[in-house]
């Protein structure tokens, strides 16, 4: 999920996998820290023995929608 911060810059998240959070003052900036943190994420949860969580059928659409 990419949001807008509220100052500048973007906010990223991954839902499926708790607490993992990133940021950047581009969107593809923001889109590259979170690949970095979820890579980190997950090789923790593998490290401490812990199952990596999946989001079976689920598909992420980004829309931009403007008013008349």
């Amino acid at each position: 999920m990419v949001e807008k911060g509220n100052e500048s810059g973007y906010v990223v998240y991954a839902p499926a996998l708790k607490g993992c959070i990133s940021q950047g003052e581009t969107k593809e900036e923001a889109l590259k820290n979170i690949k970095e943190a979820m890579e980190v994420y997950v090789e923790a949860l593998l490290e401490d023995g812990l199952p990596v969580p999946t989001e079976v059928g689920k598909e992420t659409v980004e829309l931009e929608v403007s008013a008349r």
